[in-house]
């Protein structure tokens, strides 16, 4: 007998962190353990006799912190009370970034004085060498003392990282350079620092590498911030999702309505939903008939009707009449915190793409770190002075010291992602840039993505011998007065196609599952299903009117029919119409060789109907929620790289469960949090650009990536040689800065 239990664990800074803790709880007999540095959660199966305590305490000896997720907090009032703020209290993940934040912005304000006094020596008055300790000795304390705690913490336990290049680094510069005040002759009065391309092996005591020490902090907390940010706005998706649902329901007790927080019902209860007010949770329709708009969840942009005995979603929208509802799942088992729960997995399990610098520095950091003792030990048994041999070994690490391995990935995101916003495309992060480069083939929702998300006249058959513009002017009025969806795109296609005034309206009913009846202009005028005008009125359609009603309903339309004077009149037809832009985006798509498919929670005929008129051969209609992601997986098995377009909740789970989840910029919250891409421009033109940005973005990563390691490894020789003198060790890094964010920018030009 297992249990599967998810611990949040604290103090992760890179990918081998989740990765050394993953491999420790894995150690454990019968665990199985999967540990994500995105979400910073750890998703534990411990066989019979291994409890959550011997999980925490292992992840604990790691030299990290574990525990299990806080209790869901009481639900919150729908308005603060008095005295009440009406803003939630930062997170701990919040409260952490704000703090690197000041950190970073402290350091930086410091190191700016520190950097031009030392590279510039017109500024070099008298004595500016205290000066720039002072300045930069909280930097190198406090500014990096993450990077300090990280390599501590990873020394403990047998590891480095690049936390532990970094502190050496930075302790080298600025302990050298203690050494070189107090002891060398850098601290006498009217020193100067001059540019000097190669060292006499031997000197170096009289120079400063505190600029260097600086200005790697800074760089590296710029870096660590970027990513802080990225990472935990990729866990918002399942707070968006959450936040749909009704705060509050009316309950019925002893045939009373009673208004209680929906956290309070229990299965049984019987609740109140009005017209315009949210499903306030899953349940079975006991009175009333209505209209449901249950797009947000099934994607299906036509209402749906529903009566005593239908089952409604928690969250959908009552579009018609008064319905009262039992209550039949509550809390954690509504099908929407089932969504929130499959979002929080599907993130959990997507692979982390491991910066490439982590990747590299599981060689790189440990060659340095020997390649720096060699140059010591070498040179001591040369017969080199104790002064030389340590000059030569703290310039090799130095040297070595990633500062533009920080500007490597933000650098490149930050030009990458500011062009791609003013084109309409917002990136998340580095970790969805590698998926794009590899994906084959586009899964795009219907509704919203390639329709446009709205219910419009689309088609008007009169009978013969009646006037088209009548027929719509009649069944408008009547439609005027119901809140129906149908009725509302029937009332705006009337004044969008210039009809004339609408006539006078009176005795307006309205029947919940069949129609609207009014008397227009003195005559009885009923709008409807065609067989509640054929049951209830006797007004059969002519054979015409029928063959053109099941041509247009096998297109996927919705189809009306208006009659008075006791005759049928003709019939209208609504649909969600595709996006003029959609057809050529299809072919877009194509062009990159990747292979479009259509998946929708709609009817297959009408999902079919619009994939014909886009250019779409591959359709899955009727799929619900949780089905999308099922065939998201499906398409993964067969060995595609998935890339998923949507706008809706309906599309959260698919979207986090994809290789590439990009949302429409028009959609909901929950469907662009739970994505890696956003498309601003609601245009899925949008799509081809974002995904060639996202390519171009990942190639600069790269090429940024490497330069920057191949400026370190060329001058490593020099370092090791005692030919590197102070100066040329932060010019080195300043230059490879240089290129690092003159090639970024060259991703401005993208078009």
């Amino acid at each position: 007998m297992t249990q599967q239990i998810e611990l949040a664990v604290g103090g992760m800074t890179c990918a081998s962190c989740a990765a050394r803790i993953e491999k420790r709880l894995n150690r454990l007999p019968g665990v199985e353990a999967t540990v994500n540095y995105a979400t910073e959660k750890a998703a534990v199966s411990l066989p019979e006799g291994t409890s959550a305590a011997d999980a925490i305490a292992v992840i604990e000896a790691t030299g990290y912190t574990a525990e299990l997720p806080p209790a869901p907090e009481p639900e919150p009032a729908p308005f603060p009370l008095a005295g009440e703020a009406s803003g939630s209290a930062p997170t701990a993940a919040e409260r952490a970034t704000a703090a690197l934040g000041q950190r970073l912005w402290i350091s930086l304000a410091l190191t700016v004085p520190v950097v031009a006094l030392s590279m510039i020596p017109a500024l070099q008055f008298p004595n500016w060498q205290w000066l720039t300790l002072a300045l930069a000795a909280p930097v190198a304390v406090w500014g990096a003392w993450p990077f300090h705690r990280a390599a501590w913490l990873n020394l403990r336990h047998g590891a480095v990282t690049m936390d532990t290049l970094i502190s050496l680094g930075i302790v080298a510069a600025f302990g050298w350079s203690l050494y070189a005040l107090f002891l060398g002759d850098a601290g006498m009065p009217g020193m100067h620092m001059s540019f000097a391309l190669l060292n006499t092996p031997g000197e170096g005591g009289d120079e400063l590498y505190l600029e260097v020490a600086a200005a790697v902090t800074v760089f590296m907390l710029a870096g660590r911030l970027f990513e802080a940010r990225a990472k935990h706005r990729s866990t918002a998706a399942i707070g968006a999702l959450l936040e749909l649902g009704a705060r509050d329901a009316s309950v019925l007790r002893d045939g009373v309505e009673v208004r209680v927080p929906v956290s309070r019902l229990v299965v049984g209860d019987r609740f109140v939903v009005r017209p315009g007010e949210k499903v306030a949770t899953d349940g079975r329709v006991v009175e009333g008939a209505s209209a449901i708009d249950a797009s947000l969840v099934t994607g299906e942009s036509a209402p749906v009707e529903v009566g005593p005995g239908d089952e409604v979603v928690g969250a959908t929208l009552n579009a018609g009449g008064r319905l009262v509802v039992e209550a039949t799942r509550v809390g954690a088992d509504t099908e929407l915190a089932t969504m929130a729960r499959l979002v929080e997995e599907a993130q959990s399990g997507k692979a982390e793409v491991q910066r490439l610098a982590d990747r590299v520095s599981a060689v790189f950091v440990p060659i340095v770190i020997v390649l720096s003792l060699v140059a010591l030990v070498g040179w001591l048994l040369a017969g080199a002075s104790v002064e030389a041999a340590f000059t030569a070994a703290v310039a090799t690490l130095v040297i070595a010291c990633p500062c533009a391995l920080g500007l490597a990935t933000p650098m490149a995101l930050l030009v990458g992602t500011g062009r791609g916003a003013r084109l309409g495309i917002l990136i998340r992060g580095a970790q969805v840039l590698e998926s794009t480069r590899r994906v084959d083939t586009v899964v795009l929702d219907k509704t919203g993505t390639v329709t446009s998300g709205r219910m419009s006249l689309a088609d008007v058959v009169p009978a013969e011998g009646l006037d088209r513009a009548e027929l719509v002017r009649f069944a408008a009025a009547a439609e005027g007065g119901s809140e129906h969806p149908v009725a509302r795109a029937i009332v705006a296609g009337a004044a969008g196609a210039g009809a004339a005034s609408p006539p006078a309206v009176e005795s307006f009913a309205s029947e919940p599952g069949g129609g609207v009846r009014a008397i227009v202009d003195g005559r009885l005028v009923v709008v409807g299903r065609a067989d509640w005008l054929i049951e209830g009125w006797g007004m059969r359609l002519p054979d015409s009117l029928a063959a053109a009603r099941d041509e247009l309903e096998g297109r996927g339309r919705t189809v009306v029919a208006v009659g008075w004077d006791g005759a049928a009149r003709g019939i209208l037809a609504v649909a969600d119409t595709v996006k003029p832009t959609s057809r050529d985006a299809i072919a877009a798509l194509r062009g990159l060789g990747l292979r479009p498919v259509l998946l929708t929670g709609d009817h297959d005929r009408v999902a079919r109907a619009v994939a014909a008129e886009v250019g779409i051969d591959d359709v899955r209609a009727d799929v619900r929620p949780a089905g999308k992601a099922e065939v998201i997986r499906a398409l993964q098995a067969e060995g595609r790289v998935v890339a998923m377009v949507g706008d809706g909740v309906n599309d959260a789970v698919a979207l986090a469960t994809a290789d590439l989840g990009i949302a429409m910029g028009s959609g909901t919250d929950a469907a662009i949090e739970a994505s890696d891409l956003t498309l601003v421009r609601d245009d899925l033109t949008a799509v081809g650009d974002a995904i060639r940005l996202s390519r171009r973005t990942l190639r600069t990563i790269k090429q940024n990536l490497f330069w920057a390691f191949a400026y370190n490894a060329a001058a490593i020789p020099l370092a090791m040689l005692g030919m590197l003198s102070p100066v040329l060790a932060g010019a080195a890094m300043a230059a490879s800065s240089a290129f690092v964010v003159g090639n970024s920018l060259r991703l401005r030009r993208f078009r």
